[in-house]
């Protein structure tokens, strides 16, 4: 698996300090006899103050007995650098804090390990193949997809993507709904819309509560052009039955096809209809039953919500004998862990949806799973904007701009980025203009122009006869230059800020550090000339603009977003 140098020197500086107070203990220079107490080791802010930097001395300051600057200067007189290939010097900073510095050797082998691990750079075997499902989306399938399925289908595809790079088994779902109110909403807005077409809008009301949308229009047009007025002389049941069994696949398919455009695939589209068909939805209220976690009341069947944090008991059965959507939900989520077995289940959902979180996970522990391996990530509102000001309606439509109409409006690259740009959890405003400028102020095309900027280095350098070679560790030490060494660091963080993502279900973790690597990179090809040096000098600057490279392309491709040779 590949490294991560940033945990390695971190490890040697660990190792160095554990050995240090034992070697003090042992010559006398501190008096504990207790075990060491935990201690941190971080990456500083400024990097001035070291690369890394301990408190090990201010917390041992009880075990010890001891003032921290002490303690720090004993260990100092204790540290034996010669063990370690990374760290080669430290300092005391402040009341007692210890900075730690990396040797030049420690740059050389990120920029030959980079060029090593090449297209894997960046993945580990963090998740150690921890079986996980990502379910996102998940829109209603009786209409388009909003803006809010937009920005959850680009963070819940990149959340995907970063944990299968750090070793999770993931697993991306749709969970169609096409059970429920929903569908039986859809059917009549269906049958409204069909007897509309043959007997007159006026002659025919439509739902207070159907669906308005020109999509119902156009699939009960669709079904009529096809089998004519057939539907007319049926039972009211009859006719819905066959309007939704001819839209919902077509409605389905079009979720199916935008998405792809979007560049989403999921392993597995799972229909609720399958959770009655197979009883899994009765199943789940007779176990709630047997574990005495229902009672009747008014002729529903009532789940003891509140005994597993929920602020209400929740319905199961209505009077009518239909379970609510929250059964078959429990019933689905049942089945994530006890018939395909996942470790953990990750859902995206819409931060209208937060009153719901506590009584699915409650319904977990009630059914006698374990809630906390359910863990929802909440998103807010998105807002588009266009000219400083809200943009709300689509110009062909009038209505609501889609996911459809978003596609249509800004480059994919640009959608998906932007998306991920902010953490789920807060509002987030976009800017259709922006999305579309060819400038650095656009983050994405300010993050493909550093990869292309560096494809064109190294066409430039090839024009003139000039191919990089392999350097060895001697060589590469002559990146020693501020601006070589900040991008070199940042490179360094590639597979840590992956599992960052990951862990912390955040995938603008990666878009930040793809602005941060660009920045880096502009920022060293300012200063520092690759061509135009001696010859080993400007092949090491050509193997860091190599490693950049592998960086830039690697961390776009989770994001499904095109690396650019040219712009």
């Amino acid at each position: 698996m590949n490294k991560n140098f940033v945990l390695d020197a971190k490890t040697e500086v660990e190792a160095l300090i554990r050995d240090a107070f034992a070697a003090a203990e042992a010559q006398g220079k501190l008096q504990g006899g207790q075990p060491l107490p935990a201690f941190t080791v971080e990456i500083p802010a400024d990097s001035s103050h070291g690369d890394f930097a301990t408190n090990a001395a201010m917390v041992s300051a009880k075990t010890f007995r001891s003032a921290p600057v002490k303690i720090a200067g004993a260990l100092m007189e204790c540290m034996d650098f010669s063990k370690a290939r990374y760290i080669d010097r430290a300092e005391i900073a402040g009341p007692g804090f210890i900075n730690f510095f990396v040797s030049p050797v420690w740059f050389a082998d990120i920029v030959a390990g980079v060029l090593e691990a090449g297209d894997d750079y960046g993945r580990s075997d963090y998740g150690k193949g921890e079986k996980v499902m990502v379910e996102f989306v998940s829109a209603n399938p009786t209409g388009p997809m909003h803006m809010g399925n937009a920005r959850g289908g680009a963070i819940g595809d990149c959340l995907a993507a970063a944990m299968d790079a750090c070793g999770y088994d993931v697993t991306r779902e749709f969970y169609i709904n096409d059970a429920g109110n929903q569908i039986e909403k859809f059917g009549l807005s269906l049958e409204a819309r069909y007897l509309q077409i043959f007997k007159g809008e006026e002659a025919v009301p439509f739902p207070e509560d159907g669906y308005h949308g020109e999509d119902i229009k156009e699939r009960a047009q669709q079904y009529a052009d096809i089998h004519g007025d057939s539907l007319l002389n049926c039972s009211e049941q009859e006719r819905r039955q066959a309007l939704v069994d001819f839209a919902l696949p077509k409605n389905i398919e079009k979720l199916r096809t935008d998405l792809e455009k979007y560049r989403i695939t999921y392993d597995v589209w799972f229909p609720e209809s399958t959770l009655h068909q197979s009883g899994a939805v009765k199943a789940v209220v007779d176990e709630l039953t047997q574990r005495g976690m229902t009672y009747e009341k008014d002729g529903a069947i009532w789940y003891k919500a509140t005994q597993f944090g929920g602020e209400k008991d929740e319905v199961l059965v209505r009077a009518n004998g239909n379970p609510t959507y929250f059964t078959a939900d429990i019933a689905y989520h049942r089945n994530k862990f006890v018939d395909r077995h996942f470790d953990r289940v990750i859902n995206v959902w819409g931060a209208d949806h937060h009153g719901h979180v506590a009584r699915l996970k409650g319904a977990m522990d009630a059914i006698g799973l374990d809630g906390s391996k359910l863990d929802i990530v909440l998103m807010q509102l998105v807002r588009l904007m266009k000219d400083g000001e809200p943009y709300r309606m689509s110009k062909r439509t009038g209505k609501s701009i889609t996911l459809s109409d978003l596609t249509d409006l800004v480059p994919i690259d640009a959608a998906r980025f932007f998306f991920n740009m902010r953490e789920p959890n807060s509002t987030l405003d976009f800017d259709l203009d922006l999305a579309v400028e060819e400038s650095s102020q656009n983050p994405v095309y300010y993050v493909q122009y550093a990869h292309a900027r560096i494809c064109s280095i190294l066409k430039n350098l090839q024009a003139q006869n000039i191919q990089p070679k392999d350097c060895d560790s001697q060589q590469l030490m002559l990146l020693n230059s501020s601006e070589e060494k900040e991008l070199i660091r940042k490179l360094a963080q590639c597979p840590q800020e992956i599992i960052n993502a990951a862990k912390n279900y955040d995938p603008a973790r990666m878009t930040h550090y793809l602005m941060d690597v660009a920045t880096l990179f502009h920022k060293f090809y300012n200063a520092c000339r690759v061509q135009g040096e001696d010859e080993a000098l400007m092949q090491a600057r050509i193997s860091l603009c190599l490693a950049t490279r592998v960086v830039l392309a690697n961390l776009l491709k989770l994001l499904k977003i095109n690396a650019p040779q040219s712009m």
